[in-house]
Order: structure tokens, then C-alpha cells, then sequence
């Protein structure tokens, strides 16, 4: 994948680099926080420059998952100076992505501290960079929703319209069950309390509670002890500003959308110095 992330973007050839860098000359690079946030997506940065010089040295600073403030250094890396160029941007696209994700989902992991609830992603991630996404949400101390369509059924109002008229709750949960018999889970989206308990009651692993108020969560979970194999779910309009209320009803998980398709990127700066310079030189120790 990082191979045709850095395909699309250097395509014939880095034709400014070409033209101005020393073929074979050295340099070395520096990637710094410019925000404070959380950090997604150092093995990732190896590993990109790596494809492009297998002799490059990559030093991570920081572990993903810290915190860092403005000033602070992620990495420094040694490398052939067109390559530095060459995986500049794919590097920093990729490392302010990740780490946006990781910090927004630290935010809301911070938010429901104290209570059962575990937040989670959903699969509103960019086509082609759903590994990176999820990845970003468990180093901010989420947890991760399905992978696909293929590893969890999750029975949605659309499935449900283009089974027939009404609301064929049951009908669904016991087909599904069916298909895919008892090692993969059946979660169904539901839109009120009562729909939720049919939903519990015909077998339901998990049930998702639609754009439900905190209050119709908790008259929902209340009932949990009659159901004690179904993990309740709360998704839709929840954010940082009411994440706590609906925490504190007992849910066991919150899902938000936003962790992935609206996560702003964390401000990643790359500064460079020609090399050559080793890893625990004074210069490659002071380039911040």
C-alpha cells in the first residue's frame, strides 16, 4: 500500500528534486509537532522511507499513543536526500492523518473516562486507507468496529426496507443466525426502546441505538439484566460536547463517525539539513 501511495504522487519521476539534489547526496530530516495531540503512525514512517531507500535510518522519538506538545521531535531520519523529497508529502499526509484520528479519538477515550463505555470507529474511513484509520484509533485508546462487510453482521434500516414491508426485526436476526451461524456476531440497528428489546429478545448480539437522547439510552440499558448476552451500542449525534451523558447511561459502546471522516490532521513539520549525519551526532541531536 505504501508503495502505491508513494506511485500515485512521484508517478515518472521527482522532476524538481531531480533537477536540483546531488544524486547520492545525503540528508536528514526531522519531523516536529507543531500541535499538541496524540501520535499515530511512527512504524509507518519507516517503513514509507524504507521503499524508497533501504539504507535509510528512521529514529522514532516518540511511541504511538504519547501525547506531545508544539516543539516536540517524532522522528529524525538519515537518508538519501532525493528520497527525503520524494516521501515527504505521502510521509506527513500519512503521519497528520493518523495522528488527527488518534488524537480526536483520545479526546473522546479521555471524555467517558470512569465509566463501562469503550468508543469506538465505524467504517466511514477514506477507501484505501481504512488499515491506517483503524490503526490510528486504537493508538488514541479506541477500539475498533467490524473490518468489513464480510466479519460482522450489522443489520441496517435498508437491509430491513428491501426485506419486505414492516419491520421484519426478528425475521433478520434469526436469517442472518442462519447464515452465518454462532462464531460471528449479529448486531441490528434500531430506533427505540421497544424495537431495541424485540431486537435483544430474538438473539441479537449487539444492538445499535440510533440517534437515540441519553435518556432513551438509559430506559433502554435499564433492562440489560434480562439480557445479559446483548451489548448496547448508542451512535449518531453524539460528539465531545455530550459524549459524557451518554456514557454514563451504562452503554457499553459508543461509535462516532467522526473519529475517521472528520478528524483534523495533527500539524507535522519536516525540516531538513544535509547529511551525512549519524544518529547520535551533536548535529543530528539538534536539528528540532
Amino acid at each position: 500500500m505504501l508503495r502505491r501511495f508513494l506511485d500515485e504522487d512521484i508517478g515518472g519521476g521527482d522532476v524538481t528534486a531531480d533537477s536540483l539534489v546531488a544524486e547520492k547526496a545525503q540528508g536528514l530530516a526531522a519531523f516536529v509537532a507543531k500541535a499538541p495531540g496524540t501520535v499515530a503512525g511512527m512504524e509507518v514512517g519507516r517503513a514509507l522511507f524504507q521503499c524508497l531507500d533501504p539504507d535509510s535510518r528512521w529514529q522514532a522519538e516518540v511511541t504511538d499513543g504519547q501525547r506531545v506538545e508544539p516543539g516536540d521531535r517524532l522522528a529524525t531520519l538519515v537518508a538519501d536526500a532525493r528520497s527525503i523529497l520524494r516521501g515527504e508529502r505521502t510521509a506527513l499526509n500519512l503521519l497528520q492523518r493518523m495522528s488527527g484520528i488518534a488524537t480526536m479519538t483520545q479526546r473522546f477515550v479521555d471524555a467517558v473516562q470512569g465509566t463501562p463505555a469503550v468508543v469506538l470507529e465505524t467504517r466511514k474511513t477514506a477507501p484505501g486507507l481504512r488499515w491506517f484509520d483503524k490503526y490510528s484509533v486504537r493508538a488514541g485508546g479506541g477500539h475498533n468496529h467490524r473490518e468489513g462487510l464480510y466479519d460482522q453482521v450489522l443489520i441496517k434500516e435498508n437491509h430491513l426496507a428491501l426485506m419486505g414491508r414492516g419491520r421484519p426485526l426478528e425475521r433478520a436476526i434469526a436469517q442472518s443466525r442462519a447464515v452465518v451461524g454462532p462464531g460471528m456476531l449479529v448486531e441490528i440497528e434500531v430506533f427505540d426502546t421497544p424495537e431495541a428489546l424485540r431486537a435483544a429478545a430474538a438473539g441479537a448480539d449487539l444492538v445499535l441505538l440510533d440517534n437515540f437522547s441519553p435518556e432513551q439510552v438509559r430506559d433502554t440499558v435499564r433492562h440489560s439484566s434480562s439480557y445479559p448476552q446483548v451489548k448496547w451500542e448508542a451512535s449518531g449525534g453524539i460528539d465531545l460536547s455530550n459524549v459524557w451523558e451518554y456514557a454514563e447511561t451504562g452503554v457499553h459502546r459508543i461509535s462516532v463517525g467522526a473519529l475517521t471522516h472528520s478528524a483534523p490532521a495533527l500539524d507535522i513539520s519536516m525540516l531538513v539539513e544535509p547529511g551525512p549525519l549519524e544518529p547520535g551526532s551533536q548535529e543530528f541531536s539538534s536539528l528540532s
